[in-house]
């Protein structure tokens, strides 16, 4: 069975998309360029950041896919969310109760949308 590695976004500004990300990570990059860079999202897992104009084949609009953010709580969801407010991340939908638990969505430089989210009890 083969693991997922890498999750590549591609963005317009790698250093400012690899800013957003080492900050609402905790985590700096471990490779940087002008066209790439990649953080640590997870043990086990990276995010590549990948300057659009240089993507072979060519990369459509953002916004047909999500980033995940698992929390154990709704108070982490409350949390998470004042402090990427706080930061200035954009967001696109505040803290609400959903059918699969309690969510928000922010955006990151390039509009990609990341979702922070407590699994409803089962």
């Amino acid at each position: 069975m083969r693991n997922v590695g890498f999750i590549l976004v591609y963005v317009e500004n790698v250093a400012a998309s690899q800013a957003f990300y080492a900050s609402i990570l905790g985590r700096p990059a471990i490779e940087s360029s002008n066209t790439f860079a990649m953080v640590p999202a997870a043990p086990g897992l990276m995010l590549g950041l990948w300057r659009r104009d240089g993507v072979k084949p060519a990369a459509s609009a953002a916004g047909g896919g999500e980033i995940a953010f698992p929390v154990e709580n709704p108070a982490e969801v409350d949390a998470t969310f004042a402090e990427w407010r706080g930061r200035g991340v954009k967001i696109a939908l505040e803290p609400t109760q959903m059918d699969f638990g309690y969510t928000f969505v922010a955006l990151d430089p390039d509009g990609q949308r990341l979702r922070v989210f407590a699994p409803a009890p089962n």
